[in-house]
């Protein structure tokens, strides 16, 4: 027995000084600014698909907030799977532009816009809006040129709207198809701690429309707020100045 415990007692006693010396040498790390703007403040992320656009287009570089809603383990790098719930947890505005994680595949960041919290109604009717049994407010804008968002080719003419949100939130979406897959669908309630999500090219978004591979998003889900272009590219690599700096 006295032999045995002289043998852990050593490594015990290392192990601790292990730990204490990767502390030590961690701290520098920990409380250097990159990191704490990327753990406490802002994520960048860059956008790879035309789900948003207009809004955000392929080749931008944005801002996530991270404080916007709170802290939970989708919104810390590298926390423990273990870990649930949200810390200074606040919900979401209809019209904010959010990152987030799905149930069903937490691998992968997701970039949409919320329109409905818990609670809400929300249906979509020959490709309108409809929030608790009322259409959303939209006015018809000029079509544009730029059909290859919407899977046609370059000239193809799309429709724009500007839809606004009962919250006075105001945005574009594009409109590639009449009739579209989605353009009808059910009533769909958002349970309690949950929030619905559309992408503002509406024919080319999969969202919470779309039940079996995304649906209602829980609110613990969020990693943060998008706030700001930062940096874009086109599809040839040349700058988009006009898009940097714009800002939700």
């Amino acid at each position: 027995m006295t032999t045995l415990e002289q043998t852990i007692r050593p490594s015990a006693q290392s192990r601790e000084w292990k730990a204490i010396v990767i502390l030590i040498l961690l701290v520098p790390v920990l409380w250097s600014p990159p990191f704490l703007v990327r753990f406490f403040l802002y994520q960048p992320f860059n956008i790879p698909s035309n789900s948003m656009v207009p809004t955000l287009m392929v080749g931008d570089y944005v801002f996530a907030a991270k404080y916007a809603y709170g802290y939970d383990r989708y919104a810390v790098p590298a926390a423990p799977s273990f870990l649930s719930g949200r810390i200074f947890a606040a919900d979401p505005d209809p019209g904010d532009v959010v990152v987030f994680r799905l149930p069903k595949d937490d691998t992968v960041d997701y970039v949409k816009r919320v329109v409905a919290l818990p609670g809400d109604r929300v249906q979509m009717r020959n490709g309108q809006l409809i929030l608790n049994d009322r259409p959303v407010t939209r006015v018809a804008l000029a079509s544009v040129a730029g059909g290859d968002v919407c899977g046609a080719d370059d000239g193809a003419k799309i429709k724009r709207w500007r839809e606004t949100l009962p919250n006075g939130a105001s945005y574009i979406t594009y409109d590639c198809i009449d009739n579209g897959y989605v353009d009808n669908t059910n009533v769909y309630t958002v349970p309690p701690g949950h929030f619905f999500v559309l992408g503002d090219n509406r024919d080319n978004s999969t969202d919470s429309r779309f039940m079996s591979q995304m649906g209602f998003i829980p609110m613990d889900h969020l990693v943060g707020k998008v706030t700001r272009i930062f940096w874009s590219l086109d599809r040839n690599g040349r700058l988009r100045a006009e898009r940097m700096g714009k800002v939700w």
